[in-house]
């Protein structure tokens, strides 16, 4: 994961961001690998970090990242 070490949110916006990150892995598909889990989490970061705080809007931008990441 990529460091996030000097970001800060309250409590509040960590329950949106924990929402958010529960709804977009519940619609990947089985088996759902850690590396999907993990990209999620950084977008969902990094998309809060700029003001975001809509969790269906984190979700819809976190899982067309996902779909756009090169695939290894």
């Amino acid at each position: 994961m990529k460091n996030f070490s000097s970001a800060a949110f309250s409590p509040e916006v960590i329950g949106l961001m924990t929402a958010a990150l529960e709804a977009a892995v519940a619609t990947l598909p089985e088996p759902v690998h850690s590396a999907h889990v993990n990209a999620l989490a950084e977008s969902i970061l990094r998309t809060a970090g700029t003001g975001e705080r809509d969790p269906a809007t984190l979700q819809r931008i976190a899982l067309m990242e996902l779909q756009l990441a090169p695939r290894h």
